[in-house]
């Protein structure tokens, strides 16, 4: 008897977890959802206002120089 019950409340435990599992799942769907239309929704208006935002043709800046990525992977051999 004992076992019998240990399994169903091990069984109604991992049924939960899942139902738990696969709420979370289905409410950062939605929180996505709403933010990728918020997004759009500001761009629409900045586009209004005639900002232009990140062109495909434009890159973006850094304030890491190329220089110094290239140094910083080869290192010099000691002779």
């Amino acid at each position: 008897m004992p076992d019998d019950s240990r399994a169903d409340n091990i069984d109604k435990l991992l049924s939960d977890e899942k139902a738990i599992e696969d709420r979370r799942q289905a409410l950062i769907a939605d929180l996505l959802k709403q933010r990728e239309a918020a997004m759009k929704d500001f761009d629409e208006k900045l586009a209004k206002l005639g900002y232009q935002g990140n062109s495909p043709g434009k890159s973006k800046r850094s304030h890491h120089r190329k220089a110094a990525a290239d140094a910083a992977a080869k290192p010099k051999a000691k002779t």
